[in-house]
């Protein structure tokens, strides 16, 4: 500990988007002592934004000293007492192998890691006997608040009084503490995330490949189409390793990418081989199976539907403004789009059954509103009878989207086949060459997605209270 006070000195090893967040947001915090460090030929250029940023604060908040930077891990791992790996997930064991045995004995370290199994190895690999574990996640991005929001604890060796550590010096994110071992981590990760970044990967990929932008056709306008543009425009607005850790990495991600390509292909053949009969007892079939509702009733009492109801959707629309913009309450008459089978929403609940998956229960664990939003288009679907009955008529009828749905079909074979090579090289050129189609339209995405998370959570609320006033 600090030889003035009883709080722990903090060191951040890496600091991209989610490191300097934590130092920022540590330091606002109150803390006194925090230690950072980036790669070291970026030493001079950290120095210089650090202090920028120190004088501001000094300035603004009267906090005391500033975010300290240092040449390396070295230096960081000899003098904190809390020691923060925040590194991509395919770094983490050249960058513990590196610093992990100059670690100051007795010290606690955690890794802020998308996925966990390659940070156990390293961690048990390269740190000293005498030095406890206590990781973290934070499971959002460096823009979103910290308040209310999930924050991991993993407790893998060391005294109980170092996870009461942790929990002090997070106490200012004001987020949701929830404690899970190791494995469990990269369990409800892959079930809640896995397939929903295969299908919206593959979604982004296909409308690259047919040389649409969604948005300006008939067919996305509105509604549940409006979610499903954003979202995956939001996904490539990301940086490629945010998913690539995820997918490469993690054993059961990488099982449900597989299943996902096969669910999609299986679901299509039935599609163009006009067998309606088939399609529609394998789409109830799977619907009943992750849900629970029978194929003659609507989505049963309890949790409220998390993206609500048409009228809350229907509030946002793509119709001549670029990436979507809200149109409000009083807007003027939407046109509908068209039936679509929605290949992509059927071929993920149809996943989650073929291997048993129930992304719904894990939502108290990693409920942030944007893994809400990615998961409840498919609740949002499957919910009613009518949406899903409309579906199976429209994947067997419906002409337009075919070409649409042809492509989705080789795009998921194709992200499944990157996830099988292990490949990041070849993931970030997939995922780049898409990203970078759609680019000019990130600021507006990310905008709109936060006005409709917004919308949902408020609704959400309303539901909530009336409820409360029965």
């Amino acid at each position: 500990m600090s030889s003035s006070t009883s709080e722990p000195v903090i060191g951040i090893i890496g600091m991209g988007d989610m490191g300097r967040m934590y130092a920022r947001r540590l330091k606002a915090g109150g803390h006194k002592t925090i230690y950072v460090c980036d790669k070291p030929d970026r030493f001079e250029e950290l120095k210089k934004e650090l202090a920028a940023y120190t004088a501001w604060f000094g300035r603004a908040e009267r906090l005391g000293t500033g975010i300290t930077p240092l040449r390396d891990g070295h230096a960081v791992s000899r003098l904190s007492d809390f020691i923060i790996y925040s590194v991509e997930s395919s770094a983490i064991w050249p960058v513990v192998k590196e610093y992990g045995p100059s670690t100051k004995v007795g010290a606690t370290v955690a890794g802020q890691t998308s996925v966990k199994a390659p940070e156990k190895e390293a961690f048990e690999a390269w740190l000293p006997e005498d030095v406890d574990v206590v990781s973290v996640h934070s499971l959002h991005g460096p823009s979103v608040t910290t308040e209310g929001q999930p924050l991991i604890i993993i407790h893998h060796r060391g005294p109980e009084s170092k996870v009461r550590m942790v929990e002090d010096v997070f106490r200012s994110f004001k987020s949701r503490y929830v404690y899970l071992s190791y494995e469990e981590h990269d369990s409800v990760t892959a079930n809640t995330q896995a397939v929903t970044h295969a299908a919206f990967l593959s979604m982004g990929t296909a409308w690259h490949n047919s040389n649409s932008f969604p948005w300006e056709t008939t067919r996305y306008v509105s509604g549940i189409e409006v979610v499903k543009v954003n979202i995956t425009l939001r996904i490539y607005a990301a940086k490629w390793h945010v998913y690539a850790g995820l997918a490469l990495l993690n054993p059961s991600a990488k099982e449900q990418v597989e299943q996902y390509a096969q669910s999609v292909t299986a679901l299509f053949k039935l599609m163009v081989e006009g067998r309606e009969a088939d399609l529609a007892e394998r789409v109830w079939r799977a619907r009943e199976g992750v849900f629970g509702w029978k194929r003659d009733e609507d989505g049963g009492e309890g949790r409220a539907p998390i993206l609500l109801s048409e009228d809350v959707l229907d509030q946002f629309s793509l119709r001549g403004t670029g990436a979507g913009t809200g149109t409000g309450a009083g807007g003027e008459e939407k046109e509908r789009a068209g039936p679509n089978s929605h290949l992509s929403l059927l071929a993920m609940v149809d996943c989650w059954n073929a291997l048993g998956i129930r992304p719904f229960e894990h939502l108290d664990v990693a409920g942030t509103p944007v893994f809400m939003l990615w998961i409840g288009v498919a609740e949002y679907l499957f919910r009613s009878k009518a949406l899903v009955s409309a579906a199976i008529a429209a994947a067997i009828s419906d002409r337009v989207h075919r070409p649409d749905d042809t492509e989705f079909v080789v795009a998921s074979r194709q992200w499944s086949e990157c996830v099988s090579f292990g490949n990041f090289d070849l993931y970030q050129r997939r995922f780049e060459r898409t990203s970078s189609y759609f680019a000019e339209r990130f600021e507006e995405a990310n905008k709109l997605g936060s006005r409709m998370i917004k919308a949902i959570q408020e609704a959400q609320a309303a539901n909530g209270n009336a409820a409360d006033g029965r």
